[in-house]
């Protein structure tokens, strides 16, 4: 994996010298050692997670009973007799009294 790294630089010829020091071919092949490990830029993955979460809400509900009364008047006739007495007095027109 890092054999190839040593050949990709812009400076080939100078990263060649110094591989074959450290058991390099100068064509890009090896033999018994291996180069030391070359730093690459750091990458970053991303990784996006939804997170689902179930909230519960208490909604108060009040039950509101309202009584409607309702009165319904009705009359019944209540018959009912009086009696009156009149007095006439008569006089019998006498002469002489």
């Amino acid at each position: 994996m890092f054999v190839n790294r040593c050949h990709e630089n812009e400076h080939a010829g100078m990263h060649n010298e110094t591989c074959d020091m450290h058991g390099m071919s100068g064509i890009g092949g090896c033999c018994n050692n291996t180069c030391p490990p070359v730093m690459e830029c750091p990458q970053e993955r991303v990784c996006h997670r939804e997170m689902c979460y179930e909230v519960p809400h208490i909604i108060p509900v009040n039950t509101r009973i309202i009584n409607h009364h309702v009165y319904r008047h009705t009359y019944q006739p209540m018959y009912t007799c009086t009696m009156e007495d009149t007095v006439s007095n008569v006089y019998d027109n006498k002469c002489g009294f």
